[in-house]
């Protein structure tokens, strides 16, 4: 006999999906960037927490209240898109009002991020790091010849720029839009996925008719 349908589905499970991960990442690499690099006294500071904080626990939210209401989910995605959207803008606002360069997605150094498939702040900073030692070490062969003599070639580093010349801020500020551009992705998937489900299947309402009108076909008991 075939399982009847369930009237509250299986929900919730967010913090098995991808996107919910790196938006978490996102999110605590957002308030470690606004507590270094954004004063505490703008208004761009409290938004971009937000903004962050918005991303994750909208995707929370939906997937929890996807067991009730298919539309809901889909609505609470779509404001965690929204928001990462708008954190996304103020990375690039902050690249560009400083004057310091946006990466390409196939950056050397953004790839490199990419391969270490960073899932704490921690990695996160380790590569920071990572990346402005190699920009000193790629200064120190440029500036000398070998014969210890001083040379100026124009070499540029891992932004781009002169050799040794990124900075902290830059190089995060990169990371997390890399990081953003990978969530807003699986988020536009995630959405197209859901609208999908909810068209062919319908929302809680569907779901209680198919239900109901199951058990009433089932003989009782008693038959």
């Amino acid at each position: 006999m075939a399982e009847m349908e369930k009237l509250i589905p299986p929900h919730g499970g967010y913090r098995k999906l991808k996107s919910f991960q790196i938006a978490q990442l996102i999110y605590d690499v957002t308030v470690r960037f606004c507590e270094r690099y954004i004063d505490k006294r703008s208004r761009t500071r409290d938004q971009m927490v937000q903004a962050a904080r918005s991303g994750v626990q909208n995707i929370a939210e939906g997937s929890q209240a996807s067991g009730t209401s298919k539309k809901t989910e889909l609505k609470l995605t779509g404001v965690a898109r929204s928001s990462l959207e708008e954190l996304r803008l103020d990375y690039q606002d902050f690249l560009r009002q400083r004057g310091l360069e946006e990466w390409p997605p196939e950056h050397p150094a953004l790839l490199r991020l990419k391969a270490r498939r960073c899932a704490t702040l921690e990695q996160v900073q380790a590569w920071v790091e990572e990346e402005r030692e190699r920009a000193k070490q790629g200064q120190a062969r440029t500036n000398m010849d070998g014969h210890g003599r001083a040379l100026t070639n124009g070499s540029v580093g891992v932004g781009g720029s002169p050799c040794g010349s990124v900075s902290s801020a830059q190089l995060v500020a990169n990371a997390a839009l890399s990081l953003l551009n990978l969530d807003c992705y699986l988020l536009d998937r995630q959405l197209a996925a859901q609208a999908d489900a909810f068209e062919k299947d319908g929302g809680f309402t569907e779901r209680l008719y198919r239900v109901r009108s199951e058990r009433r076909k089932r003989p009782s008991p008693e038959d």
